[in-house]
């Protein structure tokens, strides 16, 4: 089996097992700016790219948490000492070059230089105008496990932006992965429900426009007499609405009577029902036009008397029928 040995590091080939070795483990070997750029562009094109990033941070740093657990627990061997272990190990397997400086035990903070890594060439190959975030989050976890608590990065320059390297900031935080990934879930449902809001309210609005369209329309019955059915309850917009369409449309008719039919509306007759009803019968007289009401069921009867409406002046019917006979016999003619 071909073997060889590159700064201490040791690969192998086993050709007639097709396996390739880093350190004696199973490993794989991509081209940057074709496959692994394939990779990343079908992730980010199914994810899309705010959930892709996380998707990437998240996993580089949990990759790299198990790296610095691993080397924790080598008690021999420096936090400095692993932290240099680490970056040559990654060199020499296509990383790029990572350099740690100012690395202080006590506050947990170091600083580091990531020049022509791989994730900045697949970056490059895609045309992105900002760095990516997984190697800055594998390191947060590579240290999150040497220091033995929670630590977190800020990237304070991105090679992709001209830089000579990305320089990244590391210190302790509070932010972890799991509330990276409950705020873009939470970010992502409050968008929804936005998205929802607003689908009802345009809805609402559509469904309201056909109500006030299919509700209380004006009916020619015969010559000079009209009837407009009011259905359910109506709220002062709702009475505003049928009023000045009502009025609007009664000269074109030429109607002496207008008919009002209550059989549909709301049996518990509210205070704007009540006034919709003395408005609509006063404007209409001053068209010359006279109202009658007809549909008056015993139990919209008893709610009007408990109400103290009074409905006095106007011309009561039980039936629609009987309400057009007598307009019609008060314009001197019958229905044959």
């Amino acid at each position: 089996m071909p073997k060889c040995s590159v700064a201490g590091i040791n690969f192998g080939w086993d050709l007639e097992k097709g396996k390739f070795l880093f350190e004696g483990d199973d490993a794989v070997l991509f081209w940057i700016s074709s496959a692994m750029k394939t990779f990343f562009d079908t992730i980010e094109e199914i994810s899309g790219e705010e959930s892709s990033n996380l998707v990437f941070e998240t996993t580089g740093f949990r990759q790299g948490l198990v790296v610095g657990q691993y080397f924790e627990k080598m008690k021999e061997v420096s936090v400095t000492e692993a932290a240099e272990m680490i970056t040559a190990t990654y060199a020499t397997a296509g990383w790029g070059l990572t350099t740690i400086k100012d690395l202080d035990f006590n506050s947990k903070t170091l600083t580091a230089h990531m020049k022509d890594s791989w994730e900045h060439k697949i970056n490059v190959a895609q045309g992105k105008t900002a760095g990516g975030s997984f190697l800055p989050a594998h390191y947060a976890g590579v240290f999150t496990g040497l220091f033995g608590t929670n630590i977190w990065y800020k990237v304070t320059q991105h090679q992709l932006e001209g830089h000579e390297y990305s320089m990244i900031e590391y210190f302790p935080s509070d932010i972890t992965i799991s509330d990276n990934i409950h705020q873009l879930a939470r970010k992502k449902e409050a968008q929804k429900i936005q998205e929802l809001e607003a689908l009802v309210e345009e809805k609402t609005k559509e469904l309201k426009g056909l109500v006030d369209r299919l509700s209380s329309p004006i009916i020619p019955v015969l010559e000079g007499i009209v009837v407009v059915p009011l259905i359910g309850k109506y709220d002062e917009d709702r009475s505003e609405q049928l009023i000045v369409r009502t009025l609007n449309n009664l000269p074109q008719y030429q109607a002496n009577y207008l008919i009002l039919d209550l059989t549909g509306i709301d049996e518990e007759i509210c205070e704007h029902t009540a006034s919709l009803l003395e408005r609509i019968g006063r404007a209409a007289s001053l068209i010359g036009t006279e109202t009658i009401l007809v549909g008056i069921s015993a139990e919209l009867g008893i709610s009007i008397t408990q109400s103290a409406i009074n409905l006095s002046h106007f011309n009561c019917f039980q039936t629609l029928q009987h309400g057009i006979h007598f307009a019609f016999s008060q314009m001197g003619r019958s229905i044959v």
